[in-house]
């Protein structure tokens, strides 16, 4: 389900930002972010949130991005830019300075750009099942796919000149956000969760646009490769060897152009999908908790 928490932070004019902190947050301890991938929700890092080890030594603070979960801003265009900028003033109203941060796929995009805006704020940097750069010519000739052509045509359906109260997702959709994340860790009863999920978000007028716009700012996203090389803190890269969407070429060139990181790693893992915190808890725990207690 999506986030029970909200936080009003300027930006856009007001953004209302869903979030969850997994148990009292704790001023001692070091903090992460945790930012979820297209359509999923806080909710995608409970196995994160459930790790006893891993909250004993930090505070979790999955935020949803624009386009998500209980987010939810006065306009209806937004860029991934803009939901970096929100994750860092939702740190600035819990009174958090500085924190590490986690993305899934399309989060990965969005918390190197925090790195980018706030490089004194962010202690370190997990990317999970991602890339760096947009869907170029490059990338889909080394195995990444092709979101455009597939779905553009959502994109399309989704687009109405005219109020639509009665829309709720399709199946298809949320079946989608199941298999391409999951993988052949999908389970009937994730299917169902997701699918539930997902209906409760997307529904009416409201819930078209914002789908929509997530939909768009995958589709028309910006890359980073000639900016990481201006991140400084340590990037710990995390790929599973199932990764649909952006396989297994483009991440050990990737790596390479974290030059300014204090340390710039990759790891592959071995049958992990997409949603590697999902697929992959055990391993995603201890690299984090490694990564937490050598920078903190």
């Amino acid at each position: 389900m999506a986030a029970t928490t909200t936080v009003e932070v300027p930006h856009l004019g007001g953004i209302k930002a869903g979030y969850a902190l997994a148990g009292p947050y704790d001023a001692k301890k070091p903090t992460v972010v945790l930012i979820n991938s297209m359509c999923t929700t806080a909710a995608l890092y409970k196995a994160q949130f459930d790790d006893a080890e891993l909250t004993s030594v930090a505070n979790l603070l999955a935020i949803e991005p624009l386009g998500h979960g209980a987010t939810s801003c006065p306009t209806e265009h937004f860029t991934y830019w803009d939901t970096a900028v929100m994750a860092l003033q939702v740190l600035d109203k819990l009174g958090i300075d500085k924190a590490f941060a986690l993305g899934t796929s399309q989060g990965g995009w969005m918390v190197a750009r925090m790195a980018l805006l706030a490089p004194d704020r962010i202690l370190g940097l997990m990317l999970l099942g991602t890339t760096m750069d947009y869907e170029s010519a490059d990338s889909r000739s080394k195995g990444c796919w092709d979101p455009r052509t597939v779905l553009k045509p959502f994109f399309e359906k989704w687009c109405s000149p005219t109020p639509t109260p009665d829309f709720v997702v399709d199946d298809v959709w949320c079946g989608m956000v199941g298999s391409i994340g999951f993988g052949a860790a999908t389970t009937p009863e994730m299917t169902a969760f997701w699918t539930e999920t997902l209906k409760g978000i997307y529904r009416g007028d409201e819930g078209r646009k914002k789908l929509k716009m997530a939909l768009a700012n995958l589709m028309e996203r910006d890359g980073l490769l000639l900016r990481v090389r201006d991140i400084t803190c340590p990037v710990v890269w995390l790929q599973g060897t199932e990764d649909v969407p952006f396989g297994t070429t483009i991440p050990p060139e990737q790596i390479k152009l974290f030059t300014s990181s204090k340390e710039a790693t990759l790891e592959f893992i071995e049958g992990g999908g997409h949603y590697l915190n999902a697929t992959n808890p055990k391993e995603v725990g201890d690299a984090l908790l490694k990564m937490v207690k050598r920078y903190s």
